[in-house]
């Protein structure tokens, strides 16, 4: 695969997943507050559990092809005068990358746990805390996710 196609891939990528968590946080989540807490619940764990399991396999594509793209621009620079210097806005992607597929794996493997974990069990007030601290911690990364792509598309 050509290094525009996985470019192109890994905007795709991000775009699913910051994308996605600016339609759950600023859409789906106020619409849902017309339900009552049992159904408003089970339908966000349902919802969240697609959509995790989207966003793990776009962190993989994401990862794979930016450090894919980091590698063959190194190889291809190896041999010319200076060598590679990674560019300050692909060190800041790459940082701020790597700490929002951190909060991600906080979120999708611990919070998330929490919140099914309480839903299979009705208990509501448990469950309705986990999905708060979700969307705490998906508010944080949908704020970096933003913060750099308008770093990276500015640059």
């Amino acid at each position: 695969m050509g290094y525009l196609a996985l470019k192109a891939l890994h905007v795709l990528a991000v775009g699913l997943w910051v994308g996605g968590m600016a339609f759950a946080h600023f859409f789906l989540r106020p619409a849902l507050g017309t339900l009552e807490p049992p159904q408003r619940l089970s339908l966000m764990h349902q919802v969240l559990q697609r959509f995790f399991s989207a966003v793990l396999v776009a962190v993989l594509l994401i990862l794979a092809s930016g450090v894919w793209m980091i590698g063959h621009v190194a190889r291809a620079a190896a041999g010319t005068p200076g060598g590679f210097v990674m560019p300050l806005d692909w060190t800041l992607m790459t940082a701020v990358g790597v700490l929002m597929m951190l909060i991600f794996g906080h979120i999708r493997f611990v919070l998330f746990r929490r919140m099914s974990a309480a839903v299979l069990a009705a208990q509501w007030p448990a469950a309705a805390a986990a999905l708060a601290s979700i969307r705490s911690w998906v508010a944080v990364n949908l704020a970096l996710g933003v913060a750099i792509s308008a770093v990276v598309l500015a640059y």
